[in-house]
């Protein structure tokens, strides 16, 4: 019995032991005993925000917009004020956005072409409080890209990154100036990569983002980890008026060959290649006789056009521009738009299995298409 009754008050004794143990934490806490330290360190994010932040500005604009209201259009209304047939009414108008310094010696800012485009006076602020007039060198609705300069006293520019690297669920910030209340951060994953469609803009090829974005944050910076630049934040989805999580940024490889354009010309000059196109699917594919998966098929080639003359026809496959994959008929749009009047460009392309290249230059085009 004695053997039988041992093993019982072991248990009982290892019990009363890790009692005593869960116990003794809290006995420390009543005591005012400071807690034992982590082993595992904790990651901030402050070290690397204590680098970037002094490079994303806020912006401020001052300007006229044409009034538009409805009654302006009824001649007994503009009789009775006196208004001329045709004479616009303007009002004056003040904005709050973001921007990024982008080359620290040169003083350059990009932000979005929305938040500067009816600007007469543009004032930079920089996070440390210093206030600049700022010079508009050029922006493109197209992209919804603006570039500004500054003095360049003292300035933080906030690194490149390449924004063909970001991979769904990578984390990013956005940084800016949320509702003129001054600089904030938020942070999220990267949400989506080619988004288009949305008719924001012209050409488009949005990263999305869970990362909050308010209004004031146009323009200013989405950041990976390693505080680099990869887009221009620059419109969010608000059924509701307020921000639900769906934000939308231009990629930084978009904006930066806009940018190149802008600071070499003023402007961006967009041609044609000559060719209408559709995404390339599955059931096309199998008719073209291709193994592509993505691609822009051409269904018609414009005579006279660089296309025609450089040789391509219907049904080829057009599956990548200076050896970069194209994915859809959209980026094909977008690849060409970036590309200046004149520019010779490289069209892989994919004719009933086999593999091509074609060279051809940029045409001049009224309408500015690619398609």
């Amino acid at each position: 019995m004695a053997k039988v009754l041992a093993a019982p008050k072991r248990r009982f004794l290892a019990i009363l032991v890790a009692a005593a143990l869960c116990v003794a934490p809290f006995r420390f806490l009543l005591a005012g005993a400071p807690l034992p330290a982590l082993a595992l360190p904790l990651h901030a994010l402050a070290p690397m925000l204590q680098r970037v932040t002094p490079g994303v500005v806020a912006i401020s604009v001052k300007g006229w917009v044409k009034e538009e209201n409805p009654l302006l259009k009824d001649p007994l209304f503009r009789h009775f004020f006196g208004l001329k047939k045709g004479q616009p009414i303007k009002r004056e108008m003040q904005a709050a956005g973001s921007g990024v310094i982008i080359d620290a010696v040169r003083g350059y800012v990009l932000t979005n072409n929305h938040v500067v485009e009816h600007a007469t006076r543009i004032e930079v602020t920089t996070k440390g409080g210093r206030h600049y007039r700022a010079k508009l060198l050029g922006r493109d609705p197209a992209t919804d890209i603006a570039l500004l300069q500054i003095p360049a006293e003292g300035l933080t520019a906030v690194p490149l990154g390449n924004s063909s690297r970001l991979e769904v669920g990578d984390f990013v910030l956005a940084i800016g100036n949320a509702f003129g209340l001054g600089q904030s951060v938020t942070s999220g994953i990267v949400s989506a990569l080619g988004r288009s469609g949305l008719g924001i803009e012209g050409y488009e090829d949005f990263i999305q983002t869970d990362a909050s974005i308010n209004p004031g944050n146009s323009g200013g910076a989405l950041v990976n980890l390693d505080g680099q630049l990869v887009g221009i934040n620059t419109a969010i989805l608000a059924p509701s008026g307020g921000n639900i999580g769906i934000g939308f940024a231009i990629p930084i490889n978009m904006a930066r060959a806009v940018m190149d354009q802008l600071i070499r010309y003023g402007n961006v000059e967009r041609g044609l290649i000559g060719v209408a196109i559709e995404d390339l699917t599955p059931a096309l594919a199998r008719t073209l006789g291709t193994k592509e998966r993505a691609g822009a098929a051409v269904m018609r080639v414009l005579p006279g056009s660089p296309a025609a003359q450089a040789g391509l026809k219907a049904k080829d496959v057009i599956v990548a521009v200076n050896g970069a994959p194209i994915r859809s008929a959209t980026d094909l749009h977008d690849r060409i738009g970036l590309l200046r009047v004149g520019e010779e460009v490289a069209l892989g392309v994919d004719r009933q299995g086999k593999l091509r290249e074609f060279r051809l230059r940029i045409a001049p085009s009224k309408a500015a298409e690619s398609r």
